[in-house]
């Protein structure tokens, strides 16, 4: 004879199991996974997300598959079945940039996926290091592009890396506005800062959440912001587009299911996620990253990346980078 406690908690647990969509009464949890290590923008967004959709949802399991610029996690969920269990949050590097710069690559990153939604993009920041800027007397984009058409090749700019968004920002930098400086990358993005404080270098394209602390210390001069339009977190800086017409780039990353995921499975998994971008939760966790929530229909979503695609192919050529 079953006891009245466990007959009550049965009953508890079938009545919390029907209370939840369809779609959620499951018991294969939806796969997430980030295709870099714990700890990083997207691995904070992914499991923010995870936690909150869990009710439309279901269990949603976060799983960093970290290799080769994103391009292992991306390829596992290219190649899963699409059945909508197993999605991938890509980003710009998996899906715009290691295209063109990696010469082999294990997926086509607008065959093999189908696009859910857009996510989040952080701005970039042109910052130059103070005591340069002042002995030069640039105060702003358009100083610098005089300094620099004045004096080819005596300014310089580091990166994180050939290949790295700080490189591809400062060569799309150098053709939009004719000018050349030297490149200088080193072995990531915390490298290429400590150089520009010391004055290793001059300038860098870097993460602003990464250079907003040395930024509001006085330490890093900020030009202005590589979005397309000035950033919500920094109202007060320009966007380079102000200066160059047209100049975008941003670190993105956003949803993509395996290719031939159903229409219905697509469109489930958009709302859910839309949705959780919306709330209180996540605009609050995005602004401390100073991210901007980046939601889209799949088909927006699509267009966008295809967009993107083709931009980072002409950058990625014209900087001459290669990841073997």
């Amino acid at each position: 004879m079953v006891n009245e406690p466990t007959r009550r908690q049965t009953l508890a647990l079938i009545a919390a199991s029907l209370s939840l969509p369809a779609s959620a009464q499951t018991a294969k949890p939806l796969r997430l996974v980030v295709p870099y290590p714990p700890g990083g923008p997207l691995d904070i967004v992914a499991r923010t997300l995870a936690d909150k959709v869990k009710d439309t949802l279901g269990t949603v399991i976060v799983e960093n598959k970290p290799g080769a610029g994103g391009n292992l996690g991306a390829d596992l969920v290219a190649k899963s079945a699409p059945d909508g269990q197993t999605i991938v949050m890509g980003a710009v590097a998996t899906h715009a940039i290691n295209p063109w710069l990696y010469t082999r690559m294990p997926y086509d990153a607008l065959r093999d996926f189908t696009p859910l939604t857009g996510v989040a993009q952080v701005p970039n920041v042109l910052v130059m290091n103070p005591q340069t800027a002042a002995r030069l007397k640039i105060a702003s984009v358009a100083d610098l592009v005089a300094y620099a058409k004045a004096n080819p090749g005596k300014l310089n700019y580091g990166s994180g890396g050939n290949g790295s968004a700080g490189h591809l920002a400062g060569e799309m930098f150098k053709s939009q506005a004719g000018v050349f400086m030297v490149h200088i990358p080193y072995a990531g993005g915390n490298p290429a800062q400590l150089a520009l404080l010391s004055g290793e270098v001059d300038l860098t394209f870097d993460n602003l959440a990464s250079a907003s602390a040395n930024i509001k210390a006085g330490k890093l001069k900020a030009l202005a912001v590589t979005t397309a339009k000035r950033a919500k977190a920094t109202p007060e800086l320009p966007a380079i587009a102000e200066t160059l017409a047209g100049f975008d780039v941003n670190t993105w990353f956003g949803l993509f299911g395996p290719a031939g995921l159903p229409a219905d499975q697509t469109q489930r998994l958009n709302k859910a996620f839309t949705e959780a971008l919306a709330s209180p939760e996540l605009q609050a966790r995005l602004a401390t990253l100073m991210a901007e929530a980046m939601p889209f229909t799949p088909q927006q979503f699509g267009e966008f990346v295809k967009r993107e695609n083709a931009k980072y192919e002409k950058v990625v050529k014209a900087s001459g980078a290669k990841v073997d």
